[in-house]
């Protein structure tokens, strides 16, 4: 696939545009409603996918697959970092309207940080063929662990992450509005927020190692690895926003991303034995996904139907 520089060059620079606007239109302290949440994730996908659309005009359809493979594995995975982020907005008492402002910047962050460990992936990916087999080893791996954890939810105050930050990082006790860094009694210190921030940071690293792998199994073009993280990336923040207060219904979720995981960890360790059609992939990964949001909105309707039917026995 050949893709000139000054595609390269749009690219990022249609990013920063895209980064900017999202910028300008959440300034200041910002609560984010359901409805503004929903208006802004559908633009998101509506980019992203308008995007494999110009893939697919200029580089054909198997390309075009190939992205929207990788768009829809970053997207479904991202869901999973919204479920993290909740968790820890929630234990540290984030208020509402700071949260913006973190996932704005572990955004940015994660576009820069996810650049590299692409281009990095690729040059080893081009230069050594087994490294293929050893993500496709590690995808299974993570599928399995993530599947073992899926009904766990982990404390981010008691990660051996934020002990390390806590040590090290001198902070405050309180938030100083949307400072990350305030100074007092001579003595510049750390907000919560910004200790915050950087677990944030750290757990999208930590899903870094799954997600970007996952896309190589289905592309090896670094043009493609990249445009389909980034296009997923830039709707995380919005995702937020629209899942955070129904998280509790997604109950059978993580059980298929692990499939999803353990599926393109399968087809990895493969590649060189089976050859399996890009069009086959992205319906196996779209019927999983599917198939598992579907099952969560049934088992959370049973639930609240038999909550509701406990609620209205008379007692006698």
């Amino acid at each position: 696939m050949d893709v000139a520089l000054w595609t390269w060059v749009a690219v990022l620079a249609a990013i920063v545009a895209m980064l900017a606007v999202d910028l300008l239109a959440h300034g200041g302290p910002h609560r984010v409603g359901a409805r503004e949440a929903a208006a802004w994730s559908a633009l998101w996908v509506a980019l992203g996918l308008g995007f494999g659309l110009v893939v697919w005009a200029f580089w054909g359809a198997e390309r075009a697959g190939e992205y929207f493979a990788g768009y829809v594995i970053e997207k479904s995975l991202s869901v999973d970092n919204v479920f993290i982020f909740a968790l820890i907005f929630a234990v540290f008492a984030v208020p509402r309207v700071f949260q913006h402002r973190v996932l704005f910047l572990g955004v940015l962050a994660a576009l820069v940080l996810r650049a590299g460990f692409i281009a990095g992936g690729a040059a080893l990916v081009a230069a050594f063929h087994w490294v293929l087999y050893a993500f496709g080893a590690l995808l299974v791996y993570s599928a399995w662990t993530m599947y073992r954890a899926r009904h766990e939810q982990a404390d981010p105050s008691t990660s051996r992450s934020y002990r390390l930050l806590a040590r090290i990082v001198p902070s405050t006790d309180t938030y100083h509005g949307q400072k990350f860094l305030v100074r007092q009694s001579g003595r510049l210190l750390a907000t919560p927020l910004l200790l915050v921030l950087l677990l944030v940071e750290i757990t999208d690293l930590i899903f870094a190692a799954d997600s970007i792998p996952a896309v190589f199994a289905v592309t090896t073009e670094p043009f493609l690895v990249f445009t389909s993280n980034a296009f997923a990336i830039l709707g995380l923040r919005a995702l937020y926003f629209l899942l955070a207060d129904l998280m509790h219904r997604f109950t059978h979720l993580k059980t298929g991303l692990s499939a999803i995981l353990g599926f393109v960890g399968v087809k990895m360790l493969l590649v060189d034995l089976v050859e399996v059609p890009i069009v086959a992939s992205l319906a196996v990964i779209v019927t999983v996904l599917a198939i598992s949001v579907i099952a969560s909105i049934r088992a959370s309707g049973t639930t609240r139907r038999a909550t509701i039917d406990r609620g209205s026995t008379p007692r006698l």
